[in-house]
């Protein structure tokens, strides 16, 4: 049923590859990435894949555009090898953000990136927790989107104390993302009220719309990056009575001040999946929690093999 499944991963995130093949029971390709000493990438196919349907696991991360250009490269090298079909396996995308002209002279990156990895031979995308829905519309071929959902709403019901517990949107637009784990968790619901100003992009928390005194909140968010925004509210939290913070993201992005900005905030735990690889720093970090999305993906991997819907991942 399998024999012509194969997965193969670049550079950018190999621990959750190799996780993900082995939940699947699939030994990673053996493919050759690196770069030459002109900082040109290479990429060479040391197996037959003609004829084969091939997933290739490779969160466009830090550094975000090395990892472009590997992924691109390999599917490239992929399909010139008569591969039957290319799946690339995408847990985070980078560029999400860039997913609209919101102001003049600025491109729409996300709908590049898209634009180039169907050129260089993409069938299909795999992705987890788009920074929008809309980008799922940039590509010309399928978009499986999954939701790292499920597994913080399992953690959270085997791990914390929900009898008395808030989920915390930390600006209007992620208020439907919020609005669905405060089901799943069956709690309370509140969203600030953020405003970014200047070129800076800060955020200004304004308000705070909900009840959150004396309650555990739990800040719920796609993507935290320097962590600014997330702490704010954390702090806006603090000072309206939350009586324990939580923080919960997807995507581990976490640059520049991110760790010092936990480490300074009322933040006890951020649970982050590992759709991207942690730091040094991060690993460090006693306050983060690492969630794997790895049994998500390798059952999504085997379904879409075997033209199965992955409607359960759900659920």
């Amino acid at each position: 049923m399998y024999s012509r499944l194969k997965i193969f991963t670049g550079n950018s995130n190999p621990k959750l590859a190799h996780e993900v093949a082995k939940i699947a029971g699939i030994p990673l390709g053996d493919i050759e990435v690196f770069k030459f000493s002109n900082d040109n990438t290479f990429v060479k196919l040391n197996e037959n894949v003609r004829g084969a349907d091939v997933f290739v696991i490779q969160p466009t991360c830090r550094p975000v555009n090395d990892n472009v250009m590997e992924l691109l490269i390999m599917v490239d090298a992929i399909r010139r090898s008569s591969a039957q079909r290319i799946t690339c396996v995408m847990p985070y995308f980078g560029y999400a953000r860039s997913d609209k002209k919101d102001q003049n002279g600025v491109p729409i990156s996300a709908k590049l990136i898209a634009n180039l990895l169907t050129t260089a031979g993409a069938d299909r995308i795999i992705a987890m927790d788009l920074h929008s829905d809309q980008i799922q519309g940039f590509f010309d071929i399928p978009v499986d989107h999954l939701y790292s959902m499920p597994i913080f709403s399992r953690y959270f019901h085997n791990h914390l104390d929900l009898s008395n517990a808030v989920v915390v949107s930390p600006d209007t637009g992620g208020t439907a993302r919020a609005r669905a784990l405060a089901q799943r968790l069956k709690c309370g619901l509140a969203i600030g009220d953020k405003r970014r100003s200047g070129n800076d992009g800060n955020a200004e928390i304004l308000n705070i719309i909900g009840d959150v005194k004396g309650k555990t909140a739990i800040l719920y968010d796609d993507i935290i990056d320097s962590g600014g925004s997330l702490t704010k509210m954390a702090k806006v939290l603090q000072k309206n009575g939350a009586q324990k913070i939580y923080a919960a993201c997807c995507h581990g992005v976490l640059s520049s001040k991110s760790i010092k900005n936990l480490d300074n905030s009322p933040i006890e735990k951020l649970f982050i999946s590992n759709s991207i690889p942690l730091t040094k720093e991060s690993e460090k970090c006693d306050k983060i929690v690492q969630l794997s999305i790895a049994e998500m993906m390798a059952t999504a991997i085997k379904k879409i093999h075997i033209e199965e819907s992955l409607s359960t991942l759900f659920r």
